[in-house]
């Protein structure tokens, strides 16, 4: 009784926040249609932890017994479910209406993402099966729907998180959060919408933002090849750059003049827009799709990244996008933005997307507010070593890469982080297979194959060290005329449990050191040290109590900016949000003495904090704006 009470109320306040469709801007900004229909909101479902949905006949349900809201996962708060112990198999059904308009072209249905494999059904049929948990992907249902018809669509999602197999991230593969991993996302996570298409249509396209000869370069590939032409406008607001019209084949190549560009950059993101018309000999627009581009170029020079030409200094947050309410998914498009701003008003210029593959519309926001991005996977959880799970990576991995290749904001690739454990046959190959996959699918960036771990091959040699004294962490990075490597523990390829008879290890392997050869970057440092806390712990309760949730909250994110984790830290303090610091300050006075509260305050915001939870006298609600009098002074570090 008490957890069906609790699963009403979590609805109840779902559906208070969404009595509209959740998530209603359309989720591919880059490759936008004007006709569509989105089927966030209200979906049925039921758990299948007995794993007898398939005989049960769940595949042709009319409805489920439960209620949830797409686009949440069950686990958050905003889903209407707030499950948050392990989910191993779910199952969504709602009715499709397929407008009668729609007659004579097809009918897509996409899926922002689906943790982790998924098998969708209309009306008890088969449709597909999609591997990985953060990338899109589309089917063509128009065979099992008919205009203006009603459709009974059903998505089966499991997810074996412990499997070892899969990517994982920062979801806890633990019951409770711990350390620097998180309440788990299980299904449907991102938008999902329907749209027509002509059979003709454009699929996808890749473009090649060429500075140095001053051209666009356009690679279209088409859902059916035909003798339409493809014409792609390039405008700077309401003049036209240029236009050209090619055949509408894989094989074409369409190629814009763009004399005298106006570069992206961070200091001036701007951005062209793009039509592409798929035309007919008689001159009827078959298919419309509105884009934009960012003329701009990454490239490396011996030890220096460079930008439009220039070398470029990257001042990058760490950001692991997690949601109090959403968990990984964004509770709006303005969630999306508002991080990204105030990371520009803390004075970075940019963020490495950490341990998630972050939807679309984050890029778009990016791309328009001029802020860099590195695109990584969710690669912990998985056993590297394992060749199953490096099957499994390489698909998700050049999904991934494919879909985000055209955002200019996004300037390096990152498949990996932080492999310490490997062993000298598989990892090697695996690492190495990742590095050229990805070059293949889009050689005009970076890639930084591993970052803080093992290298095998990469484009920027990346390093991880939380030493906080300056002093010191130049010492331990470079010393004797050497860089600091991280230590790996290389793991035996023979490890059968048969006593002291085992076969001697073979297998070898020469990991490689940093020459000098390619860029060399810490990208991630900050975070909580023990010197750090313990001054933290001696403040007292209140001060002990918020050590505690920093190291289970944000240890390591390196200053993640994003009020929302500020807010759970209040939240778990009992304390008002940040966004009522005169409310906070009140609750503090009788939490922490007057006297102690400035070095309270002061102290949060240099562990990794971007952020106070509190405004304490002297002291502004966030780090931001000056923060207290010993900021003010330079003593921070």
């Amino acid at each position: 009784m008490k957890k069906t009470a609790i699963t009403l109320f979590f609805l109840l306040q779902a559906a208070c926040l969404f009595s509209q469709i959740p998530r209603p801007e359309y989720p591919r900004p880059q490759f936008e249609r004007t006709d569509w229909i989105n089927l966030n909101g209200e979906w049925t479902y039921t758990f299948d932890f007995g794993a007898s949905g398939l005989e049960r006949g769940y595949v042709g349900s009319k409805g489920f017994d439960g209620k949830i809201i797409v686009p949440f996962a069950p686990e958050s708060k905003l889903s209407g479910v707030g499950h948050t112990d392990f989910i191993g198999r779910i199952w969504y059904q709602r009715t499709i209406d397929i407008p009668a308009d729609w007659s004579g072209r097809n009918v897509m249905l996409n899926f922002g993402a689906v943790y982790y494999t998924s098998e969708v059904y209309v009306d008890g049929r088969f449709v597909g099966r999609h591997f990985g948990g953060s990338t899109s992907f589309s089917y063509d249902i128009t065979a099992f729907v008919k205009p203006g018809g009603s459709h009974s669509l059903v998505v089966f999602a499991t997810s074996d998180l412990r499997s070892g197999k899969q990517t994982a991230g920062k979801q806890s593969l633990q019951y409770a959060s711990h350390s620097c991993d998180y309440t788990r996302t299980t299904g449907i996570w991102q938008t999902v919408w329907m749209e027509a298409v002509a059979p003709e249509a454009l699929a996808r396209v890749q473009m090649t933002t060429d500075i140095d000869q001053q051209q666009l370069i356009v690679a279209p590939q088409f859902f059916r090849e035909s003798p339409n032409t493809l014409r792609v406008t390039l405008r700077d607001g309401g003049k036209v750059v240029g236009t050209r019209q090619v055949r509408a084949s894989n094989s074409s190549v369409v190629v814009i003049p763009v004399k005298k560009a106006r570069l992206w950059s961070p200091e001036d993101p701007f951005l062209y827009d793009l039509t592409y018309e798929v035309v007919a000999p008689d001159g009827q627009v078959l298919d419309a799709v509105k884009s934009y581009v960012g003329m701009r170029k990454v490239h490396i020079e011996g030890n220096k990244i460079y930008l439009n030409n220039e070398p470029y200094y990257q001042r990058l947050v760490l950001d692991q996008g997690f949601y109090p309410d959403g968990i990984w998914t964004a509770p709006s498009d303005d969630a999306l933005r508002r991080d990204i701003e105030l990371g520009l008003a803390a004075g970075f210029n940019g963020a490495r997307l950490h341990q998630k593959v972050f939807e679309e519309r984050y890029y778009y926001w990016a791309d328009r507010l001029g802020y860099i991005t590195w695109g990584e996977s969710p690669s912990w959880g998985m056993d590297a070593n394992d060749v199953e799970t490096a099957r499994n990576f390489l698909s998700e991995w050049a999904e991934c890469v494919v879909r985000d290749r055209n955002h200019p904001s996004l300037l390096t690739w990152t498949p990996m982080n932080e492999e310490w454990w490997p062993d000298n046959t598989q990892f090697p190959r695996f690492a190495s297979d990742v590095y050229d996959l990805t070059g293949r699918l889009d050689p005009t960036r970076p890639v930084n194959t591993v970052s803080g771990g093992a290298v095998v091959r990469t484009d920027i040699w990346a390093v991880h060290n939380y030493e906080q004294n300056p002093a010191k962490l130049k010492e331990k990075i470079f010393s004797d005329g050497t860089f600091f490597h991280p230590r790996l523990r290389t793991t035996r390829d023979q490890t059968r449990n048969i006593g002291f008879n085992e076969v001697k290890a073979t297998a070898n392997y020469a990991w490689p050191q940093y020459d000098g050869s390619c860029p060399y970057l810490v990208d991630e440092f900050g975070g909580e040290i023990p010197e750090a806390m313990e001054d933290l712990l001696r403040l007292g309760g209140v001060g002990r109590k918020v050590a505690n949730l920093i190291r289970g909250d944000v240890f390591g994110l390196g200053g993640i900016v994003a009020d929302t984790h500020c807010i759970r830290i209040t939240n778990k303090l009992g304390l008002a949000s940040s966004k009522d610091p005169v409310k906070v300050e009140r609750q503090l006075e009788v939490l922490v003495p007057r006297q102690r509260q400035t070095d309270f305050c002061h102290r949060l915001v240099h562990f990794g904090r971007d952020c106070c939870i509190a405004r304490a006298p002297r002291c502004d609600a966030c780090v931001l704006a000056d923060c207290c009098d010993a900021c003010q002074k330079g003593e921070s570090a």
